[in-house]
């Protein structure tokens, strides 16, 4: 009799402790998550921090919180965290003991290790008893959003075709002309465009004569990058590192003609996270523009919805003030490609080439080509 009343009372406890921790474990608990940024490079580091709040006057056994996170975020390892890795997601589970009346606040290190768009929508919090007789749940919204731009490449990992195409646009960055600066008449010339044209003069002198701009500082760069790997390529990227790392250039690229006070823009022929407005941000200045390009950049997708010839081929369709600068970053060349160039070259603008590319080290990689001169290329240079 002694025992089974030892147990009934053991029952009793069971129970009433489960009423009194279980059923409320979830009651009067304020979470909140937060990122130390919501913006930042592949490779940096971050923080999670983590808020948990008991306003009970009951303890809080246990208490379990899971997420579904993008792969992109490593997190460091400790004890009382559990990761689940897949190629896409990882299932982040942390784990609480919560006394009465207490604040919690834990700080997770995050390497963000792949550029891309990231949503956060929504974690779990589970808690329960001692014993785990009652473990009630609920769906806590977040609705984050964390934006991991491509890396920067080093001044080492640059091609050459960039920095000569760069050291060139410097020079003409003070001799560039200014259409509102007029200055006097000249004779036409191959790619001046139409609207220049001075009739009056024209018929004075018998030959066609163009409006003379005076100069200004202040040219405009259209970055087009080539998702394409090579020119057999369907629809999928399969070289991913490669177009990475071409898109790391584009964004470094980016960066140091903003830097440099110039007005920059970006479009490409890949597929994009944000839809439209990813696929082509037009020329602007400042760093607020840079972030709206680097965001472009980070939601760009690896697979082609457009030849890129046929890219550049709306490129030589759109009407602009003055002809401006290209730079085209593309890891092959073709025939196709090379007669789009030439096209747009005619209509006045200047286009330069650059990029990583896919030549076996026993070939001789193609020469660097821009519209003022030819240099040879290094190896790993698809410059064309």
């Amino acid at each position: 009799m002694a025992l089974l009343g030892f147990l009934i009372l053991v029952g009793l406890i069971v129970v009433v402790q489960g009423w009194l921790l279980g059923k409320p474990a979830l009651a009067r608990l304020d979470y909140q998550r937060d990122f130390s940024k919501y913006t930042c490079r592949a490779g940096e580091r971050i923080e999670m921090v983590e808020t948990l709040s008991n306003r009970k006057l009951l303890p809080v056994p246990w208490l379990r919180l899971e997420a579904m996170l993008p792969s992109a975020l490593l997190f460091a390892r400790s004890d009382d965290t559990s990761v689940s890795e897949g190629n896409i997601y990882q299932n982040h589970t942390s784990l609480f003991t919560l006394p009465p009346r207490t604040k919690l606040t834990r700080t997770h290190r995050i390497d963000c290790q792949t550029r891309g768009i990231y949503k956060i929508d929504s974690a779990t919090m589970t808690g329960g008893d001692l014993f785990g007789l009652y473990a009630p749940s609920k769906k806590i919204d977040l609705n984050m959003r964390m934006v991991i731009y491509p890396s920067l490449l080093g001044d080492g990992e640059l091609p050459i075709s960039w920095k000569t195409w760069q050291g060139e646009l410097a020079v003409r960055r003070w001799i560039v002309e200014d259409p509102f600066l007029i200055t006097g008449v000249r004779e036409y010339a191959q790619g001046d465009p139409m609207n220049r044209i001075h009739w009056k003069a024209s018929a004075r002198t018998g030959r066609l004569q163009v409006h003379k701009s005076g100069h200004s500082a202040d040219p405009r760069v259209m970055i087009l990058l080539n998702v394409e790997d090579s020119e057999s390529m369907w629809s999928v990227v399969t070289r991913t590192e490669l177009i990475e790392r071409q898109l790391s250039l584009a964004a470094t690229c980016a960066s140091a003609l903003i830097g440099q006070g110039m007005a920059a823009g970006f479009a490409h022929n890949g597929g994009s996270q944000l839809g439209d407005p990813g696929m082509r941000i037009e020329m602007d200045y400042g760093p607020v523009h840079l972030n709206q390009m680097m965001e472009a950049m980070s939601g760009f997708e690896l697979k082609s919805r457009m030849p890129f010839q046929e890219l550049l081929q709306l490129e030589e369709q759109r009407e602009f003030r003055e002809p401006i600068d290209y730079l085209v970053i593309t890891a092959h060349r073709s025939e196709k490609l090379e007669q789009a160039v030439e096209s747009l070259e005619k209509r006045g603008h200047r286009v330069g080439i650059t990029g990583f590319g896919t030549s076996d080290s026993g070939r001789t990689s193609p020469k660097i080509r821009s519209s003022q001169n030819r240099v040879s290329a290094r190896n790993e240079e698809a410059v064309l």
